[in-house]
């Protein structure tokens, strides 16, 4: 049995983001917005809806139950400053907050006690992408 430890996490995120784009729904804002305080510019990547809420999905299979609070932490980054020293910044939370609503809906996901944790649907969808991806021995 193979499952999401077993298998390279950059293979893994670009097969759950192709297989996410039938199953969630992409906002109207995503184009236009920053996904934290401290970048520049909005995401280029087309599919970074996608990208991310795939990356979201594994982080909550590999560290769940995890709530919005740890998200914004894991996905925030450091500020680029000339003058003064550079500070860590949390990520936007309307991004990882609609990403979470989404999989909740599609299913994959429900929330616990102590945050969102994987339902057993979600658990065997990655764990069939992992499936496919790792090499027979």
């Amino acid at each position: 049995m193979s499952n999401v430890y077993d298998v390279d996490s950059q293979s893994i995120n670009r097969k759950i983001s192709a297989a996410l784009k039938d199953k969630i729904e992409k906002p109207e804002f995503i184009n236009y917005v920053k996904s934290a305080p401290s970048r520049e510019r909005a995401p280029v990547d087309s599919d970074f809806w996608f990208v991310r809420s795939a990356s979201i999905l594994r982080q909550i299979y590999i560290n769940g139950p995890v709530g919005t609070s740890r998200l914004l932490n894991r996905y925030g980054n450091r500020t680029n400053h000339i003058s003064r020293r550079k500070h860590h910044k949390k990520a936007g939370g309307s991004i990882i907050r609609r990403s979470l609503q989404e999989l909740e809906k599609a299913g994959l996901i429900k929330k616990g006690p102590k945050g969102r944790i994987m339902t057993p649907q979600g658990t065997s969808f990655l764990d069939k992408i992992s499936k496919e991806l790792r090499p027979s021995s």
